[in-house]
């Protein structure tokens, strides 16, 4: 399909054309300021000058002036500009006092008029309050001029000459407002982009915790649960090698399913997939009495059917816990330990329990990694842990979650 592209579709508009050419000329200006200021001063130094090679005589109230006199002041009122930017009350004092002797020779040189450039960069740059002084400069020699040379009344000479004056102070404050506009929103998109920047790498980093944090969970457990079936599988290996099969298979169930959830992790698969909940407790404690550790597991208080479920992230978090505590259990106990898991509700929090007979042996797992992960699945979801030795012996690992809806 072919289609017709109509007249000037293709053509910049002319807008954002001088825009694009003012932003150029800016950062030209920004790199190379001196650039510009001599070719500003050395234009308005030709054009003094042509008026100072007899023009000036065409209104001058007196025509007798010396040409001398006319050239000095011409170019102290025309080159002192090319220092405006730099010291620009300095370059108006110095013009102020070449107009001075202008308008009291009578010569009332067109050159004068050069220093609304100076006021314009006064008003651009320097304080809002240093226009006071700019007036005090430009005022005397206008009413000097009016005075001397009255041409109708006095106000006629002076009050135009400071409104033209005013409208190029006005005409600074509104580019240098515009300026500072500008520069605020560059500022703000930037400050906007950086911190752009730093949540995406919150985001990594957090992501990357929870990645090692899943990891761990789901590494450390089911190696223990191997570990534990291959050394019961050894010792039933010589008198019932039926147990010693029944104990590979489970391994190899056990790696399969280890080998998955990795998978599934890694691929970030993990988010979309179903997540373990309260439901998968039973199937978890069934792994672990399969590994050799004797596990009881007791419900107080369900919830009642209508009651608002738990979410299922704070599911998961009771279920890490729990396959956190059981797997240091398993690692650390030692030989003929027991366990109970104690899941309780009350009005407004969830109480999960987990205690063990195990040795003394058992409390290095408290400066562990696997404890601070603990603490901060809980953390994620307004909920403490603690966890520490019995003084009857063994070890506790108690997690408590508000419910949905009690306070936080």
């Amino acid at each position: 399909m072919i289609t017709e592209k109509r007249p000037g579709a293709d053509e910049e508009p002319l807008s954002r054309y001088i825009q694009r050419q003012t932003q150029r000329a800016r950062a030209f200006d920004e790199r190379r300021p001196w650039v510009w200021d001599v070719l500003l001063t050395a234009f308005w130094t030709g054009v003094a000058l042509v008026d100072a090679a007899g023009g000036w005589r065409n209104i001058a109230p007196d025509p007798s002036v010396p040409v001398g006199l006319i050239l000095a002041m011409t170019l102290t009122l025309s080159v002192p500009l090319l220092w405006r930017r730099r010291r620009p009350m300095a370059v108006l004092a110095v013009m102020t006092c070449a107009s001075l002797v202008s308008n009291w020779t009578g010569a009332f040189l067109q050159a004068g008029f050069l220093q609304s450039i100076v006021v314009f960069s006064i008003a651009l740059r320097l304080r809002l309050r240093t226009l006071l002084w700019t007036l005090a400069l430009i005022a005397p020699p206008l009413v000097v001029g009016a005075i001397r040379y009255p041409q109708g009344s006095w106000d006629q000479q002076v009050v135009p000459t400071l409104w033209a004056y005013a409208m190029v102070a006005l005409l600074g404050i509104a580019v240098r407002s515009r300026k500072d506009y500008t520069a605020a929103l560059v500022d703000r998109a930037r400050r906007l982009e950086v911190e752009r920047d730093q949540q995406a790498q919150l985001a990594a980093a957090a992501e990357r915790t929870r990645i090692a944090r899943e990891m761990h969970d789901i590494i450390g457990h089911n190696l223990s649960v191997i570990t534990g079936l291959a050394d019961g599988g050894r010792y039933a290996a010589a008198k019932s090698p039926e147990q010693a099969a029944q104990a590979l298979d489970a391994i190899g169930t056990t790696s399969r399913q280890a080998l998955a959830e990795l998978r599934r992790l890694l691929r970030g698969e993990a988010v979309r997939d179903p997540q373990p909940t309260l439901a998968d407790l039973d199937a978890l404690i069934d792994g672990v009495r399969t590994a050799g550790l004797p596990v009881q597991l007791e419900i107080r208080d369900e919830p009642a059917p209508d009651a608002q479920p738990l979410p299922t992230g704070a599911q998961l978090t009771v279920y890490r816990v729990t396959q956190e505590a059981l797997t240091n259990t398993l690692k650390h106990a030692g030989p003929g330990a027991e366990s109970s898991v104690l899941l309780s509700y009350g009005r407004e929090e969830l109480t999960l329990e987990v205690t063990d007979t195990g040795s003394t042996a058992h409390d290095i797992i408290g400066t562990g990694q696997g404890v601070t992960g603990m603490r901060e699945r809980a953390a994620l979801y307004d909920g403490t842990l603690e966890a520490g030795a019995l003084p009857t012996g063994g070890w506790r690992v108690r997690l408590r979650l508000p419910l949905e809806g009690s306070p936080s």
